[in-house]
């Protein structure tokens, strides 16, 4: 894990200092060294911040050349699979002079250019510059677990592992106000209509499983690499989907263990981070013990404690516990919207950033985490309205039997007879163009536009609501996993992670196992009314019947109401709103939006 950056000028030469400046932004993500290289002509330059996970010799420092120089390298992240592509490339006659991934990875590229990727089981973001074609090749993972941005103009084309070290090349960091607008509307922030787009005027970021070519006359092309085929599907018993469900997901944990340094879990009482934690006791040697890292919470009904007991005491664990507070989450807000560069959510990153911190503390520099289970196996609530409008309009006695199921395991109400919900599931479109049309015709002054400035709400509300979700639950798991929820989630655990040189791997990232899960029938996501259902049922005698047969979600979940109600934040909601109020985003406030004020309110003091 690390943090990149590099410039490609189309016009004059590179200054080294000014890959030094954007590196030296970037000292969270790599703080055992630092490398900058520029070619003679000085027309490209890599910058590189290592974070030593993997040959932690100096055989591994980048960027890193490759065929006689022709290649040059800056990569952030882990090829897990690393091990199996040297073997295979080693008899093809290729000669490796480390034990690095990187090595690997350049050598699979001269083998197999941007086919190199589909071989690929990893996280990643890189850019190699080859001499020899003069053209510069970017690359995000399957998922975007790990970040690119970039700025294009006439002159240059920069990139980096975060904006802030683009900020120091181009100077400009003007917020965005369309993504302010969607932010305060839709509480989205990332737009998945426009997935280059960021929060800041000309900074872009490469959409997961994408890869763009630059030359070295400005000319620019790309495309995606990877999808899910919706379409497929298999026919599997439960027995044979467990099988292999365990069977992909063990594969998964064991390459995400492979490092050089001390790896552990976070743990959160959950079954995602439990699952893992009890599949790693199972692989790990007799005599080995693994760290775990949870966040609790004094004196709250949702503290995780016991679920985490029950895994401790069922594994060979070393816990360790942080214990956020109101004044803790209040005292870090600014430094995490700093690494974050973007809005969050809740005070759950908060939360978030304190475990990370405490696995910095106890000298853990790897940590395997749960994300992304919950997008593709149906994990939220927020799923069961489009499987129900689904099953409404294509199996009507079904469609009884699991609201049912819903009614008397989550007190869930389907709301058949709203409106809405008869329009969305009989007619999608006319649903979407509906809200739409009447979204244009409101007052921009209205309550509606949550105190927007209407001069703002003008330029944008004619515009598509970028996140209506499908009545289909196939299309909207594909939607949350591969567009919006998980995008947030990845964030969130990159920035907070390297925020305290942290490196988090996530097991249920594999693509294998998401195409996987994809490929079988809704039954394994829901089933009378259970969640995630083949994960169940594939944990069966390997967790604890108490957390596998969950009901309720929680996942780092603290005391937010309480917490903001406190003195010290109100003051900050205020101070946020007179803020916002002078700089004409907002002409009146909104006590829904909170939160939202005080995101651009740190934000601007971060980096305007």
């Amino acid at each position: 894990m690390c943090g990149i950056s590099g410039i490609l000028s189309f016009n004059k030469k590179i200054e080294a200092v000014s890959l030094k400046k954007m590196i030296d932004t970037l000292d969270h993500r790599g703080p055992d060294g630092e490398g900058i290289w520029l070619n003679e002509k000085q027309q490209v330059g890599l910058g590189h911040k290592r974070l030593s996970i993997i040959d932690l010799t100096d055989s591994g420092k980048q960027p890193m050349h490759y065929c006689n120089g022709r290649y040059s390298i800056t990569f952030n992240g882990e090829i897990y699979n690393y091990i199996e592509i040297r073997e295979n490339l080693i008899k093809q006659g290729f000669k490796f002079v480390s034990n690095s991934d990187t090595e690997v990875l350049l050598a699979l590229y001269e083998y197999k250019k941007e086919k190199a990727l589909e071989d690929l089981d990893g996280m990643f973001a890189f850019a190699i510059w080859d001499e020899k074609e003069q053209t510069l090749f970017c690359a995000r993972d399957r998922f975007g677990e790990k970040p690119f941005f970039y700025h294009r103009d006439k002159s240059t084309f920069s990139f980096a592992s975060e904006m802030k070290a683009l900020f120091q090349f181009i100077g400009k960091r003007n917020i965005d106000n369309k993504h302010i607008y969607n932010y305060f509307l839709y509480s989205i922030i990332e737009d998945p209509n426009n997935p280059t787009t960021t929060f800041f005027q000309d900074i872009h970021q490469l959409p997961p499983a994408h890869y763009i070519v630059i030359d070295s006359n400005n000319n620019m092309t790309g495309r995606k690499y990877w999808d899910v085929d919706l379409n497929y599907q298999v026919n599997y018993s439960i027995e044979e989907a467990k099988e292999k469900f365990i069977s992909l997901f063990t594969q998964s944990i064991t390459r995400r263990l492979r490092s050089d340094v001390t790896v552990g879990s976070s743990l959160s009482g959950g079954i995602d981070s439990s699952s893992i934690v009890m599949m790693i006791d199972r692989l790990k040697g007799t005599g080995q013990i693994q760290k775990t890292f949870s966040a609790r919470f004094h004196n709250f009904e949702k503290d995780e404690g016991k679920f985490m007991e029950m895994v401790i005491k069922n594994s060979k664990v070393e816990p360790h516990y942080v214990y956020p507070t109101a004044e803790s989450a209040l005292e870090n807000l600014q430094k995490i919207m700093y690494h974050q560069e973007m809005p969050f959510g809740s005070t759950s990153i908060a939360a978030q950033y304190e475990v990370m911190k405490l696995a910095r503390e106890n000298k853990v520099t790897v940590l395997l985490d749960g994300q992304g289970a919950d997008e593709y196996l149906a994990g939220y609530s927020n799923y069961w309205p489009s499987y129900l409008m689904q099953l409404y309009r294509e199996n009507r006695n079904k469609f009884h039997q699991v609201n049912q199921h819903l009614k008397s395991l989550h007190n869930f109400d389907s709301l058949e007879q709203n409106f809405d919900f008869k329009l969305k599931t009989y007619s999608y479109a006319a649903y979407k163009k509906y809200g739409d049309i009447m979204r244009r015709y409101k007052n921009p002054s209205s309550d509606y536009f949550m105190g927007l400035n209407p001069e703002i709400t003008r330029q944008y509300q004619s515009g598509r609501n970028p996140l209506y979700k499908p009545p289909h639950l196939k299309k909207q798991l594909y939607q949350s996993t591969l567009k919006t929820d998980l995008a947030n989630l990845l964030r969130y655990a990159d920035r907070n992670s390297m925020a305290n040189s942290i490196e988090v791997r996530l097991p249920f990232l594999s693509h294998k196992l998401v195409e996987f899960v994809f490929s079988l029938n809704d039954d394994f996501k829901i089933n009378n009314g259970w969640t995630k259902y083949i994960l169940r049922k594939s944990m069966e005698g390997i967790l604890p019947d108490e957390i596998t047969w969950r009901k309720d979600k929680i996942g780092y979940e603290p005391p937010q109401q309480e917490w903001l109600n406190k003195n010290a934040f109100q003051s900050l909601f205020k101070e946020a709103a007179e803020d916002l109020k002078k700089d004409r985003i907002i002409t009146k406030e909104s006590d829904m939006l909170n939160w939202s004020y005080l995101m651009i309110y740190l934000l601007k003091k971060s980096f305007n």
